[in-house]
């Protein structure tokens, strides 16, 4: 351990190094993205517009059996986290397979290409936030003084994106089935996260062999994405203070999943180049 600690130290410095290649990746991947598109960056707009639209009439207006006041902020408030935090690291998890030819030929600190990846989708959610706050104006919901949390929230939430990203983009290059398990999960994931329904739809209490769970804090203490969408949606849709114990919970759970996974990632960079 004492040996490792010099070693994490000198990788993070080296890191540090290469932040101009870490830009040019991101430019390069939004370029990407929108080359030949007619519309470009404004499908960062777009795009969130059409998912509160079909969301708004399915849920809110459909089967409006939930009762929430200002449904689509409500929605923004949830989906957009997710689409951040889905897209992100489904590119994490590609990012060194899908760069085998730099990989085996240039060298360079490896976890360049997943956080490359997460910052560029990160730039695509902070443009989206402009139709969330589009929303707010228009249903005249205000922003309050605990509007100034929301660079925390973010930055909590790209720290467990990462932390998670490093560790299923080593595991894509051993086991390729990684990227397609991960897709299914993460689509019964988004359904086990509170994002176009409340929480307080489900059962406050179920007793499961004999012990009586408290439902609506387990969908919080075992889904950090969860807390982190209901982050965002007390400090801007209610416009009130976050729950600290799960505000702080959450922000140690993102800390450890990037220290491990950041560790998990350096110990078996060194094979990627054999591996792609």
């Amino acid at each position: 351990m004492a040996t490792s600690l010099p070693r994490f130290g000198a990788r993070l410095s080296e890191l540090s190094h290469y932040h101009e290649l870490i830009s040019n990746l991101v430019v390069r991947d939004l370029k990407v993205r929108y080359k030949n598109s007619v519309l470009g960056f404004l499908w960062s707009l777009v795009n969130p517009m059409l998912m509160m639209l079909v969301f708004t009439i399915v849920f809110g207006i459909m089967l409006s059996n939930q009762d929430i006041p200002n449904y689509p902020v409500f929605l923004l408030c949830g989906i957009l986290p997710w689409n951040f935090f889905s897209t992100a690291l489904s590119g994490a998890i590609q990012s060194i397979v899908n760069n085998a030819q730099l990989v085996k030929k240039v060298y360079f600190p490896r976890e360049v290409l997943p956080i490359s990846t997460v910052l560029a989708n990160l730039v695509n959610f902070l443009l989206a936030l402009l139709v969330l706050f589009a929303m707010m104006l228009i249903f005249r919901i205000p922003l309050t003084i605990w509007a100034i949390l929301l660079p925390v929230v973010i930055l909590i939430q790209v720290i467990f994106t990462l932390g998670l990203g490093f560790f299923l983009a080593t595991l894509n290059v051993f086991y390729r089935d990684t990227s397609v398990i991960m897709e299914v999960l993460l689509l019964a994931w988004f359904f086990l996260t509170p994002i176009f329904y409340n929480v307080d739809i489900l059962p406050a209490h179920r007793v499961v062999l004999g012990i009586d769970m408290d439902i609506h804090r387990l969908v919080y203490i075992l889904n950090p994405i969860a807390s982190l969408v209901a982050s965002y949606r007390v400090i801007l849709y209610t416009g009130a203070p976050p729950a600290w114990d799960f505000f702080s919970r959450t922000l140690i759970t993102s800390v450890v999943f990037l220290v491990a996974g950041y560790l998990f990632f350096t110990r078996f960079s060194p094979m990627f180049g054999e591996e792609v």
